[in-house]
């Protein structure tokens, strides 16, 4: 067991040793959709690389969400079979967004023999998500154009 300033700062080491495995600027934050991000999780059972569609507007959420579910064959055949769809997905404070992602579990961020695995998936994953995003992301991001 870990005291929570030694999780801080495995965390800290964690999120260090990956940039410097993986030195790319990920898109994360920068989709030109307000509230629409990628983006990177890992904890004590697994790892998660995510979209989050989350705007306030709960019609442009429900677009912007069914937009990407209308291109979810190509996903999943093309860049993610793993991928998981969820429109009304419950964060633990209570807020509703939709998310589509996928994870690998039976790692640990406290488990250092794990960090490469974490990596190797974080940017396999994340990079197919990109990949899929910029070939589509003209069409996701027109709200004028409906599925």
């Amino acid at each position: 067991m870990f005291s929570k300033a030694e999780s801080q700062q495995m965390k800290k080491e964690f999120w260090t040793a990956f940039a410097d495995a993986y030195p790319r600027k990920w898109l994360l934050y920068n989709t030109k959709i307000k509230d629409v991000t990628f983006k990177f999780f890992v904890d004590n059972k697994k790892a998660q690389v995510m979209l989050d569609i989350e705007p306030k507007d709960e019609e442009k959420r429900k677009i912007y969400f069914e937009k990407i579910e209308s291109l979810k064959n190509i996903l999943l055949e093309e860049h993610l079979p793993d991928a998981i769809f969820d429109r009304h997905h419950h964060l633990e404070n209570g807020k509703i967004i939709s998310r589509i992602w996928v994870e690998k579990t039976g790692i640990s961020l406290h488990n250092r023999n794990s960090w490469n695995d974490i990596f190797d998936f974080f940017n396999e994953k994340m990079g197919a998500f990109e990949l899929f995003f910029y070939e589509y992301e003209d069409y996701i991001k027109d709200l004028e154009i409906n599925t």
